[in-house]
């Protein structure tokens, strides 16, 4: 049995919750593999909204195992918080969770380094969620950081102390000032600290691998998005972990030999937060009508999303970083109000060609999108579930993209509820 493997395709918030939910009945088994709670996965059913951070989204499904990877940095404060709101749902989150001994742990100083690094960049600044993951796997890669597995030291105390004495080290550095704001952190992180050794902390690769060989099913859910990913994303403006298809063997301890399908899941439009390139980005009424139709507005910031038209060439990149085998297009919807559709389908470089990838440089130097126009479809999609039933319009849109991707597009996403799917052939 092969791992399936969901990520997003484009600057993270595409839509990717929704998606988990809707086929974990398939699996026995969701792992989140990278990120942390910079990620905000939200799913809608029964007329309300969730939001995830941390734990997979495959959680609201009963009878299936759910397993934060060793690739994520996992805040207890917040982890706390997430358990005891999903309380009120009769969920048995003790026995459909497991949390992995290697996955790092993020502690109060890592929030403050966040927010001084931020800082000392003054106007190029990354557009941090400030929420310490960068410095945490900075600590990671410098071999001091805690995981989670730490919190069953006889030592953790001390530990923990040693880490945050380096850290002070540097608040200092930056005249960042910390004290009060750490006394008031540390006390609640302990407490969620003990909240979290009541879970299952487990050798999670043992545990996804045996999985596989009994054959169940797996599915590894991924945050953020490709063209954030650590080393192919738009560097520096990225998120620090890989959050591509090989995050998933690094992420979860499996080997590339055991990845199956992989779901690339992108939104009808393009939508970034914080700062960094984005070619298609509309700053007029059309980028504001897309972002107040789609609500476009951070799901753990709250931050207003930047908007604008499809982007292929960046969308072709991703999906060939990833290898990806299924399409699923989000948002949809979201034209319907829209007499014009446009699709950047290459950029003009500043020499005046015309490429249809991704330039190296595309942080220093500004290109000019090429669009092809669509005519809208200007009609709602609420009630349509079969791809026969959908307006002519919408039919050429996505038959000139299956085209251009040469992949399948298996699902379209028309509306944020769990029901509100156009399923095609699969």
């Amino acid at each position: 049995m092969k791992i399936d493997v969901l990520l997003g395709l484009q600057w993270g918030d595409e839509g990717k919750g929704k998606i988990v939910d809707v086929i974990a009945p398939e699996y026995q088994v969701v792992a989140r593999f990278q990120g942390g709670p910079n990620a905000g996965h939200t799913l809608e059913f029964d007329g309300i909204k969730h939001v995830l951070h941390q734990i997979p989204s495959g959680i609201f499904r009963r009878n299936i195992q759910n397993v934060i990877g060793n690739g994520v940095v996992l805040d207890p404060i917040v982890f706390r918080k997430e358990i005891l709101a999903l309380e009120t749902y009769d969920l048995d989150l003790k026995g459909n969770l497991s949390i992995s001994k290697k996955a790092s742990l993020i502690v109060p100083t890592h929030r403050l380094l966040d927010a001084a690094y931020e800082q000392a960049k003054g106007d190029s600044k990354i557009g941090s969620t400030l929420r310490g993951i960068g410095p945490t796997y900075k600590d990671k890669v410098a071999r001091q950081g805690l995981r989670v597995g730490d919190i069953l030291s006889p030592d953790f105390k001390g530990k923990y102390e040693r880490l945050v004495a380096s850290h002070r080290v540097t608040l200092d550095f930056h005249n960042y000032p910390y004290a009060e704001e750490l006394a008031r952190s540390e006390a609640e992180f302990f407490e969620a600290v003990a909240f979290l050794r009541q879970f299952r902390l487990a050798d999670s690769e043992y545990f996804i691998n045996e999985a596989l060989d009994k054959g169940q099913k797996v599915l590894a859910e991924g945050a953020q998005g490709s063209l954030l990913d650590i080393d192919f994303g738009s560097y520096p403006f990225v998120t620090s972990s890989s959050t591509m298809t090989a995050g998933t063997c690094t992420g979860l301890g499996v080997a590339p030999s055991r990845i199956g399908e992989v779901f690339g899941i992108f939104k009808a439009y393009c939508t970034r937060v914080g700062s960094g390139p984005f070619p298609t980005e509309l700053l007029d009424e059309t980028g504001d009508r897309i972002r107040e139709e789609g609500r476009e507005y951070g799901a753990t910031t709250g931050r207003k999303r930047r908007c604008g038209w499809l982007d292929l060439p960046a969308l072709k990149y991703a999906i060939m970083i990833n290898g990806v085998t299924q399409l699923i297009m989000m948002k949809v919807d979201v034209l319907s109000v829209f007499d014009e559709i446009k699709v950047c389908t290459h950029y003009r470089l500043p020499d005046g060609s015309l490429t249809d990838r991704l330039p190296y440089d595309l942080c220093d130097e500004s290109v000019t999108p090429v669009y092809k126009d669509f005519k809208g479809w200007e009609v709602s999609l609420d009630g349509i579930r079969d791809y026969e039933n959908v307006p002519a319009e919408l039919g050429e849109y996505v038959s000139f993209l299956e085209k251009e991707l040469n992949l399948p597009i298996t699902f379209i996403s028309s509306g944020p509820e769990r029901e509100s799917l156009i399923l095609r052939s699969r």
